[in-house]
């Protein structure tokens, strides 16, 4: 049985098994079938990632407190966290990856966290 290569189509010598004619092609059909979801998580990543950033310059110390002001204006996107902690009391603590940050004072501030690992 002959087969032809999923991305340029020539014909496929080697292991029965094989879809691609060289690693040129299969990186490049690969890039083709996951380009929209790759946009898609390369953007959220990137976004945590300068989350991670800020809270981790403007908590040195592992424990603090900020404003919004200060977070907003390094570029910090609030819509974006890896995780929620609730304690027994109710209070609500958002993380991205092991920083992390509590509104207090109706949100103008904030209490900056770092989670022991």
């Amino acid at each position: 049985m002959e087969k032809n290569c999923l991305e340029c189509g020539t014909r496929i010598i080697g292991r029965s098994d094989k879809k691609f004619c060289n690693d040129s092609c299969r990186n490049s059909y690969n890039n083709k079938f996951n380009k929209d979801s790759k946009n898609l998580v390369r953007n959220i990543n990137n976004r945590l990632r300068k989350n991670y950033r800020i809270l981790e310059a403007l908590n040195p110390d592992e424990k603090t407190k900020t404003t919004k002001s200060k977070l907003t204006t390094a570029g910090f996107d609030f819509n974006y966290f890896t995780s929620i902690y609730t304690t027994k009391a109710g209070t609500i603590y958002y993380f991205v990856y092991d920083q992390g940050y509590l509104p207090i004072d109706g949100g103008e501030y904030y209490a900056l966290v770092k989670r022991k690992t």
